[in-house]
């Protein structure tokens, strides 16, 4: 990914993120404590403030999951072009999950998965410790609050009642994305890595002969793609910052055997067009 390969562009996102946390006392030198479940009652900069981010993966690294997320970017514009021609901007997320949930590829074929399932299996032979707690991290927070994190830091140079309607919009944006890859994930009934291979998490505890827990297409991979899609429109100076976030939190499932790769892109597909689908409906 072109953008991926400007270091800068990776301090910069880490800069952004420290300026929001400083302003809250979040950053401390180390990883705090897995969150717990009274955690579910905090705001995403609290739970955050409870955990903070530890020393991330490297451009290198992410560099080329990230560039498989760009290329779904075009391919969603052009889809959505098709909805909006047919049903306007009109909201309505019921047909729109519908139409969604039916342009998400095909899964791969048996062959295709277990070639992508040999590549999770060789990246998980390179884990260290500090890779488990990046990824740890990410896989946690890269679902809402990282997302929820950044608008805030937006909202902070905006009226209030714009900031209220753009929190609003994200959070719809988030939710819509989980539902419909949870419910293509229902249908396509595709293993996750680990159950295809339980000793690449043997702390899941997967019983021989389960079918699931199922990975395609990775909720993480569309939640990241819709936000940075709508979040990238909000403020295009920092869409960099953005994307350089959502590989780092493909990466993360790769590095921890939550997904296959062809999981990652339709995932991102899918948030694209969603991203696409409030930026149209609210009007930005």
């Amino acid at each position: 990914m072109k953008a991926l390969s400007r270091v800068t562009w990776q301090y910069a996102a880490i800069a952004l993120l420290a300026v929001t946390a400083a302003a809250f006392g979040l950053l401390r030198p180390q990883l705090g404590a897995t969150a717990s479940s009274s955690n579910k009652k905090l705001s995403a900069t609290d739970r955050v403030k409870k955990n903070p981010p530890p020393s991330l993966f490297t451009d290198a690294e992410i560099t080329p999951i990230g560039k498989q997320a760009d290329a779904q970017r075009k391919k969603a514009d052009t889809l959505f072009a098709q909805w909006e021609k047919a049903h306007g901007t009109t909201r309505d997320d019921k047909a729109f999950a519908t139409w969604a949930a039916l342009q998400v590829p095909a899964p791969p074929t048996a062959k295709e998965r277990t070639a992508e399932l040999r590549q999770v299996q060789q990246l998980a032979r390179t884990r260290t410790a500090a890779g488990r707690k990046a990824a740890t991290w990410l896989e946690l927070n890269g679902k809402k609050d990282i997302w929820k994190l950044y608008l805030h830091d937006q909202r902070e140079l905006t009226p209030a009642p714009r900031g209220k309607a753009e929190k609003a919009e994200l959070k719809s944006a988030l939710k819509l994305a989980k539902a419909i890859s949870d419910q293509v994930a229902a249908r396509d009934r595709q293993p996750a890595p680990f159950v295809m291979d339980p000793t690449l998490r043997p702390e899941k505890h997967i019983k021989p002969g389960a079918k699931g827990p199922y990975s395609y297409p990775s909720s993480h991979a569309s939640r990241s793609a819709a936000a940075v899609t709508f979040l990238g429109v909000l403020s295009p100076r920092r869409a960099g910052d953005y994307r350089w976030m959502q590989a780092e939190v493909l990466y993360s499932r790769l590095y921890m055997a939550g997904h296959v790769t062809g999981d990652l892109t339709a995932g991102t597909l899918l948030g694209d067009l969603i991203g696409d689908y409030e930026l149209a409906i609210s009007g930005h």
